[in-house]
């Protein structure tokens, strides 16, 4: 990984992040990691990402895989112990597993407009981010996936995760966000933009509202 100093000097850091959820149980961080894995299995949960079923005749379930991050600050000190269950997307079959994948994403000259416009006409800006936004994605296909490694019930052993939100991973992942988002946001009067489908407008009498979307992260200005 990469340092940078207050000083804006760069330091190249060795990771020793785990490759495996089996590497990181048998490292010294494996406390921290599991309740890293512990807290995004609760997400999976609260999300209802799958249920367990038992998997079709002639059906195929991709795998999934666990992955380790550090979140390190500017002092080089460990802040999170990030742990994410991703799908193997590259082994997907298309038309069966997936069909459209294209999702958009807001153009940089757009972002610049509208800082420009909250800056002439002196508007709040402000910044968010969505937690764990693509487990709000609804898939539209029957896909199947094996159980996470080091969380599976010796009752549930046989069974596979069929699949109900786009988890991390999936090919057709940021098209289900941005589908479910859209019908979202428009709940509360948002205007998509045509030209700019990650633009959106909403007007109340003199008042103007803009909100754009890239990706997981939201600006709202008005």
């Amino acid at each position: 990984g990469v340092w940078v100093t207050d000083d804006h000097d760069l330091f190249l850091i060795e990771s020793d992040e785990p490759t495996s959820f089996e590497e990181a149980m048998m490292g010294p961080d494996s406390e921290k990691w599991l309740k890293a894995a512990n807290s995004e299995m609760e997400s999976m949960s609260e999300n209802k990402v799958w249920t367990l079923v038992d998997l079709p005749d002639g059906v195929k379930a991709i795998e999934c895989k666990w992955v380790f991050k550090k979140k390190i600050d500017m002092d080089g000190n460990i802040q999170i112990y990030k742990a994410r269950l991703v799908a193997k997307g590259y082994k997907q079959i298309h038309g069966i597993d997936y069909d459209e994948t294209y999702s958009p994403v807001a153009m940089l000259k757009s972002i610049r407009i509208l800082l420009a416009t909250a800056a002439y006409y002196d508007y709040e800006i402000w910044q968010m981010d969505v937690k764990t936004a693509f487990l709000n994605g609804n898939l539209e296909e029957d896909v199947y996936m094996t159980q996470p490694e080091g969380f599976t019930s010796p009752e549930n052993a046989g069974k596979v995760c069929k699949l109900q939100r786009a988890i991390y991973g999936l090919k057709q992942a940021s098209r289900s966000w941005n589908l479910r988002f859209d019908e979202a946001i428009k709940e509360f009067d948002f205007i998509r933009n045509e030209e700019e489908p990650c633009v959106y407008k909403k007007t109340s009498g003199s008042a103007v509202a803009f909100l754009v979307l890239y990706v997981d992260d939201i600006l709202l200005i008005g």
